[in-house]
């Protein structure tokens, strides 16, 4: 894939946050390396998302701490994270409906300031590589795409946007599963390539190929560790 910018340390402790009143997430950790994809499973309402949300900026903490290669990020908003390289793949489909599919995937890569003509032509071309299906739909509204295909444009763009840390909150969601089994095969390639990688997912077995360890949450909280071949039952799909 394309250059990558140097990777970070993830370290969560003690995280709490939720909704209203609520806290969703309690007591939360959370330790990732450059080069390792972690799968948070478990079930509907066990928090995963919350987590994500909260570890991205979006979602103000209640207790606990957030850093980046050992630098405190915890007051920090979404848009400085995001500067730090700390990217958040939502769990609904965010394109530009208004915006070509092509507009949509320079989006990611223009984050980073204006790159150079030929640097972006060729983030571009390996994305459609792996994505040769997108080819003929590049100078159409990403609203005219189905459900499926505008999350490969969502997941393209924050893969342009040369993440440090990637945070991905059910990418496979509405993707057939040989869809879903190349957009894993990509997440892995990031992994290998010195991001740290946090995959969220409903699709326990897909999570449990991709991962290099596997958290399970339970009721707001972390109850269980593994690699992922030998890691505990999970209770109920993501």
């Amino acid at each position: 894939m394309a250059e990558r910018e140097p990777s970070s340390r993830l370290e969560v402790r003690d995280l709490a946050a939720g909704w209203d009143a609520t806290s969703v997430v309690r007591g939360a950790y959370l330790d990732v390396s450059p080069g390792e994809l972690v799968a948070v499973l478990g079930g509907n309402g066990s928090g995963k998302s919350t987590l994500l949300w909260a570890v991205a900026g979006l979602l103000r903490a209640r207790r606990g701490r957030v850093r980046l290669d050992g630098r405190d990020v915890s007051r920090m908003g979404a848009e400085r994270r995001a500067a730090l390289g700390l990217r958040l793949l939502a769990q609904t489909r965010r394109v530009f409906p208004s915006l070509s599919v092509r507009e949509n995937l320079e989006c990611g890569a223009l984050a980073l300031g204006r790159p150079d003509p030929a640097a972006l032509r060729l983030r571009l071309d390996g994305w459609l590589d792996r994505f040769p299906d997108l080819v003929t739909f590049l100078d159409r509204p990403a609203a005219t795409l189905s459900g499926g295909q505008q999350q490969v444009v969502a997941i393209g763009r924050v893969v342009a946007s040369r993440p440090r840390v990637l945070l991905l909150d059910e990418p496979s969601a509405g993707l057939a599963p040989a869809l879903a089994a190349r957009c894993g095969a990509v997440f892995t390639e990031l992994a290998a390539e010195g991001v740290a990688v946090v995959l969220v997912e409903q699709q326990v077995d897909l999570a449990r190929r991709l991962a290099t360890r596997v958290l399970v949450m339970h009721d707001g909280a972390p109850v269980a560790e593994s690699p992922p071949l030998t890691g505990p039952s999970v209770p109920g799909p993501g």
